[in-house]
């Protein structure tokens, strides 16, 4: 290993906060020196070269500088350089809007495409995909508007992009706390208990618990009181009211955009670019998907609420007939650990994560053929692991592949897990490649003084889907950025790393493979049979309660994407909630404040998860189901949907995957164990 030399260093992390700022002006002038010489050409002067290459190229040094600046606001310890980071995005999106509104721009393109027609000019599939995808930029920007409507435009979209960033802001710096004595506690873990930070109040004892998901999810799926569950999750979702003000600002301005744009609503505006095409096709498939999922959730709450009932009438605790949000997680653990003797936290003393991590790579490594170098240098946090990732049969730098980062213990970052593509893959103008670089931010639980980190079997599944993420940015290979890796139609993103979860944690739940990547932290001893078949047993518990609440977060979203006025979003939240989750409720709580997806770029696109599953189910048991880590497969795999990246249509890449169309099949029979019934597409 130690003879393979990466052919592209690993970049600067050691910026200050007046550093970013500086880069990134200085990255705004320089693309806006191109476009003005893109503008300043006559029509005659004016063709692929001039001004397709010209902006690309300018578009991508652009990316290069901004991405790894912006996402400082996402991971960095220090506050100084969030703000810096956060403040320099607000300057890159406001010269995105009026990058985006020149009329001078646009109408070169629009010469540069007309002369490539006329001249015939002869371009390979992904030249023309980019002169398409330029010319429809304008056309989406609302360049044909006139000059009075362009002006309002541009002013609503720079308001929007700039409340946006503000919404987002208060999701990844809030730090809020709520108390708990130990009495309140009863049934959360002592070794959770003990990572509470603990203080005197009025006398007494109390344990401060951040809303973190290591901190407050143990106190959803364990405390036996429902006041403590009920009160904590309503303080949970009502963590981010600051927000609530700014979502309503927000679909505002989003109505007003689409209505100038000529969109009947936002997410007509925003689906157009996507597999689904229209919002009301989106409405179809969650409603077609909700029919099906109804009767499953049903039955599957009503166990639960059995359960709720045995245990309130043996601890004499009032019982009011209602299964609340407060009691899902609680009870289904509860549900696991009866029907099936199943401790989560005992399950979790399995899998330190110095275990689980090499063990994941090299499953990983196996079926794509690639491995991982562990490397050191310099990172945004100490804690941050770097790794050189390479063809597996590397002779030398023609081998390399790109670099991944893993940022996996919480701190002032973003709260949940997610990939950033720090550095896009492209061919240089010599024909050279530049390598991308992944970034997977986590937040397991952290070492305490008794344990060192452990991770829970779902945070191993999440694990698996995440990395699925970062080997579409290291295994593609386009010639331009705009077209690299994860850079596909939103609503597909998610399929090829939810094919890969579903290849790889096919392995995660099976005997062997939890049995070889299992070793209790004390022991060293792996998982016992009689563990291991708990826990597959466990793989499909209340499946249909666990759907209902994803195509709640869905409805919810396309719903406020699709109305015609303003509404109260409390109010909707709660009410869909109700409805479509089968739980109920308490006081109305301002959970819509905390839906960062909507913010974050999802917004009208939060059926995707759903919506890729679909896909990402035809593609495993079509191809993988077989033998999920043949490398064959794996290979194929790479080729004909990871390598293409967004260079051709979505939907072209899955039918040459598949020999045939995509449907729903696949998806039905893994929720339902039948082909009974079929999901919209």
């Amino acid at each position: 290993m130690s003879e393979l030399v990466p052919p592209q260093t690993t970049p600067k992390w050691t910026h200050t906060a007046q550093e970013i700022l500086d880069l990134t002006k200085a990255a705004i002038a320089k693309h806006k020196a191109v476009e003005d010489k893109v503008a300043a050409l006559s029509p005659a002067e004016s063709n692929f070269v001039s001004v397709f290459l010209a902006l690309n190229e300018a578009e991508t040094d652009f990316d290069l500088i901004n991405d790894p600046l912006s996402f400082y606001q996402n991971v960095s310890p220090s506050k100084e350089l969030r703000d810096a980071s956060n403040e320099a995005e607000v300057l890159v999106r406001d010269y995105g809007v009026d990058s985006s509104m020149r009329l001078d721009v646009f109408r070169a393109k629009q010469a540069a495409e007309e002369n490539i027609k006329k001249a015939d000019t002869t371009l390979n599939a992904e030249e023309q995909r980019l002169v398409e995808k330029m010319v429809l930029d304008g056309t989406r920007a609302g360049l044909a508007l006139p000059e009075e409507k362009r002006t309002k435009l541009s002013t609503l979209q720079k308001e929007l992009s700039q409340i946006s960033l503000e919404f987002s802001k208060n999701f990844n710096e809030e730090k809020g706390t709520i108390s708990f004595t130990l009495k309140e506690l009863w049934g959360v873990p002592e070794d959770v208990i003990t990572g509470y930070p603990k203080r005197k109040e009025k006398g007494e004892e109390v344990y401060d618990v951040t809303f973190k998901t290591p901190d407050i999810f143990p106190i959803f799926k364990f405390a036996e009181k429902p006041t403590t569950r009920q009160r904590a999750f309503e303080a949970y979702e009502d963590r981010l009211t600051i927000n609530t003000p700014l979502m309503e600002k927000m679909l505002a301005l989003r109505r007003q955009i689409s209505a100038l744009l000529g969109y009947a609503n936002w997410a007509d505006y925003r689906t157009e670019v996507k597999m689904v095409k229209t919002g009301h096709k989106v409405q179809t498939f969650l409603a077609d998907l909700e029919q099906k999922l109804r009767p499953v959730g049903v039955k599957e709450r009503d166990i639960l609420l059995a359960l709720k009932k045995e245990e309130h009438d043996k601890l004499k605790l009032a019982f009011d007939g209602e299964f609340y949000i407060w009691d899902y997680r609680y009870y289904d653990s509860r549900f696991v650990e009866k029907t099936l003797d199943l401790d989560d936290m005992k399950v979790k003393e399995f899998f330190p994560v110095d275990k689980v991590v090499p063990a994941i790579l090299n499953i990983y490594q196996t079926l794509l053929g690639v491995k991982f170098v562990e490397i050191k240098g310099e990172t945004w946090h100490p804690e941050v692991q770097q790794f050189a990732v390479w063809e597996n049969d590397a002779k030398d730098g023609k081998g390399f592949l790109g670099y991944c980062y893993l940022d996996l213990f919480p701190q002032s970052k973003y709260s949940h897990a997610a990939v950033w593509g720090l550095l896009p893959g492209f061919t240089r103008a010599d024909g050279s490649r530049h390598y991308p670089l992944c970034a997977m931010v986590a937040n397991l639980a952290k070492p305490t003084p008794n344990k060192p980190a452990l991770m829970r079997h779902d945070d191993v599944v999440t694990f698996f889907h995440e990395m699925g993420h970062v080997f579409h940015g290291l295994l593609s290979k386009t010639q331009f950025s705009r077209f690299h890796g994860t850079r596909v139609a939103r609503d597909f993103v998610e399929a090829p790393s939810q094919m890969l979860e579903n290849c790889i944690s096919d392995r995660c739940w099976e005997p062997k493979v939890l049995e070889k990547m299992s070793s209790h932290y004390e022991t060293k001893e792996p998982l016992s049979a009689e563990l291991i078949e708990k826990i597959v047993k466990s793989r499909y518990v209340n499946i249909g309660l666990f759907s209902l609440r994803q195509l709640f977060f869905g409805q919810f979203d396309i719903n406020v994407h699709t109305m015609e006025g303003s509404a109260d979003y409390t109010s909707l939240w709660n009410t869909l909630r109700e409805s479509i989750s089968l739980v109920k409720g308490g006081k109305l709580t301002a959970g819509q404040a905390t839906f960062n997806h909507i913010a974050g770029g999802y917004d009208a696109g939060y059926y995707g998860y759903m919506y890729s599953l679909v896909f990402a189910a035809d593609m495993y048991a079509t191809v993988f189901k077989a033998d999920p880590l043949d490398p064959a497969r794996g290979q194929q795999y790479r080729d004909k949907i990871l390598r293409v990246g967004g260079s051709r249509d979505d939907i072209d890449s899955l039918k040459e995957f598949l020999g045939r169309e995509p449907n729903a099949d696949a998806f039905i029979n893994e929720i339902f164990g039948t082909g009974e019934g079929k999901a919209s597409l």
